[in-house]
């Protein structure tokens, strides 16, 4: 008789703002494309960034920005000096 389990590798659920805050705390992060006017938004209205830069977003659970990078790696990279893991959002 096979005694393996099964595991499901494909696990999701659906987590609110609030739940993805308090699993994590300063612990956990994401990362995040972001436009233009939200690096504006972030830094202030007066920088000037070129309109067609792309930028990323490293974000702590609760949404709170942390740092801005020009590519996805360098956010990541960011995240592992702030001790923080990295969590996929969709």
């Amino acid at each position: 008789m096979d005694k393996t389990a099964k595991i499901d590798t494909d696990l999701r659920f659906e987590m609110t703002r609030e739940d993805l805050a308090a699993l994590g705390r300063s612990e956990v992060a994401y990362v995040r494309s972001i436009d233009v006017d939200q690096v504006k938004d972030i830094i202030g209205k007066e920088t000037d960034v070129p309109d067609e830069a792309q930028f990323y977003c490293l974000y702590l659970a609760d949404g709170t920005p942390v740092s801005i990078a020009g590519s996805r790696e360098a956010a990541v990279a960011s995240a592992e000096e702030h001790d923080l893991m990295t969590i996929s959002v969709h």
